[in-house]
């Protein structure tokens, strides 16, 4: 069976038994094909008696395969796809947790999503459980992953933190204070969006996706309207094609300039600190001038643009990002200049191309290993079809690759924004939604982000509302590869390595 997506690239849907489901996926990985996500659903509100377990796989074309398996409610297991496809580990520990389908000799089997205080047997995603259950908490305690040996000793960090980011608990398995394990812990927040978003309108449903994380408003609202516009045969104005495009670019600046900043912090590099502080905070407010949100939530939605951009301060941005791209080069200077800086840098949280690849590292982390992957190349969307990408990548896998990267991105953004302000052309910023879906019509989309890709899954149900909605970030993708940088380095290292990656946590718990 093949499907026409709308960016015109054919998806090839592949039925599969259980049991042949990782070797199929494990297939097309050696062929060069990237996992995008594995989705599980509960198909009984679509009229069939079972599970469903699917991989979607990046074709090196840019095709999307769509790799499919029907589970019996009383047998909803399958070989795991790990031990031959490792990108798919965390996918397949919150397929336990919230379908309570088991992925058979999985390397790690503990609980990801749900903590252990949650019972046995309650899996949220099923469709007999209501958005607003709230089982009795178990007393069970955690039980961590821990090395254990002479010399060797656990140093547990969080899930509180110093400063105001979110919670994650660190288990540092060390020897002095050379780390042998980190095990990263997340999930302290999870709010249930996708199960908030079943039986929501096409409409209803965007403030959950694009809240599911602050910092990458645009890319999830991207993604999301994106599926929502192929499902319903919409195509999307001009000028919001372009404006999408203009609202990214500045969603992955303003990002990757705080971000090179935190790195300075992360060694004391203080007059980084400020400079590139100052900087992301200009560029805040640009987005408040343009959008009226900081930023820039709010504004995409399927078929276009909520309201359009603010015409004085779009003719004014030529002039207004002239000095700052002026004093973010400078900074950046200033920062390679310092041989202490490049010290701490070169060499810290070194992530290997095949390690990043065999963990399916995205954006930054997978580009500053070498590996030359990006969306908005590889399957375009927006306007980006109509723009030259060069390709921004660094061969060290290490804290410096990923702040060369970073930099030379948050540059080319500069570009590509100036390109968009002078190819934005007149006209409507919105379409209103063609089609009403068939019930069970899937659409998969996809968005650049500051931190990687970011993928939605989404099914329609009856009467052109949600039955299915699955987010994969890109900090979920790469938070397995943080935990990767990290052994070998010194515990003092680990907020460098952190923050050369700067993952959210929030769009990773959702």
């Amino acid at each position: 069976m093949v499907e026409i997506a709308q960016s015109g690239i054919m998806t090839q849907v592949h039925d599969v038994a259980p049991d042949d489901l990782a070797l199929r996926v494990a297939e097309l990985v050696a062929a060069g094909g990237r996992l995008v996500m594995l989705v599980g659903s509960d198909d009984r509100a679509l009229g069939a008696d079972c599970f469903g377990v699917e991989a979607v796989v990046l074709e090196p074309s840019g095709a999307l395969a769509r790799v499919r398996a029907t589970l019996a409610l009383d047998a909803a297991t399958y070989p795991a796809l790990t031990p031959l496809v490792p990108a798919a580990q965390w996918d397949e520990r919150e397929l336990k947790d919230l379908f309570g389908i088991v992925p058979r000799e999985h390397p790690d089997p503990r609980r990801l999503v749900l903590h252990e205080r949650f019972p046995r047997g309650f899996h949220p995603l099923r469709k007999d459980v209501a958005a607003d259950a709230r089982p009795p908490l178990a007393d069970r305690t955690f039980v961590p992953f821990e090395v254990h040996g002479e010399g060797v000793h656990q140093l547990p960090v969080g899930p509180i933190h110093a400063g105001v980011i979110e919670p994650g608990h660190f288990r540092f398995s060390v020897i002095g204070e050379r780390v042998l394990h980190l095990d990263a812990r997340l999930f302290y927040t999870h709010r249930g969006i996708e199960k908030l978003a079943e039986g929501r309108s096409f409409a209803n449903a965007l403030s959950l996706v694009e809240g599911a994380c602050g910092v990458c408003s645009v890319t999830h609202a991207l993604a999301y309207a994106q599926a929502v516009e192929e499902l319903t045969d919409t195509e999307v104005p001009a000028k919001a094609r372009w404006a999408r495009v203009l609202l990214a670019e500045l969603e992955r600046l303003y990002n990757h300039v705080g971000d090179l900043g935190n790195i300075c912090a992360g060694i004391g590099f203080h007059s980084g600190v400020a400079r590139l502080g100052w900087l992301k905070e200009q560029l805040l407010q640009l987005n408040a001038a343009l959008t009226g949100h900081r930023y820039l939530a709010g504004i995409v939605a399927p078929g276009g643009l909520h309201a359009d951009l603010d015409a004085a301060t779009v003719a004014g941005l030529p002039a207004t990002l002239e000095p700052i791209a002026a004093e973010l080069a400078a900074a950046v200077r200033a920062v390679i200049r310092s041989e202490g800086v490049l010290d701490r840098l070169h060499g810290t949280g070194y992530v290997s191309s095949d390690a990043a690849a065999a963990l399916g590292a995205l954006g930054v982390a997978a580009r500053a290993a070498g590996i030359d992957v990006d969306l908005r190349r590889q399957r375009p969307y927006a306007a980006y079809d109509e723009l030259e990408l060069a390709p921004v990548t660094a061969a060290g896998g290490d804290v410096a690759a990923r702040f060369h990267v970073r930099a030379q991105e948050a540059t080319d953004s500069l570009r590509i924004i100036g390109e968009c302000l002078r190819r934005l052309p007149d006209g409507a910023v919105a379409r209103p939604l063609q089609a009403v879906p068939a019930a069970g019509a899937v659409a998969i989309a996809g968005a650049e982000g500051p931190r990687g890709t970011s993928w939605l899954w989404l099914r329609a149900g009856a009467h052109g509302r949600i039955d299915r909605l699955h987010l994969r970030s890109g900090s979920f993708a790469n938070w397995p590869v943080v935990a990767a940088a990290v052994p070998g380095n010194l515990v003092p290292d680990f907020p460098l390595i952190n923050k050369s990656f700067e993952l959210c946590y929030a769009c990773t718990d959702r």
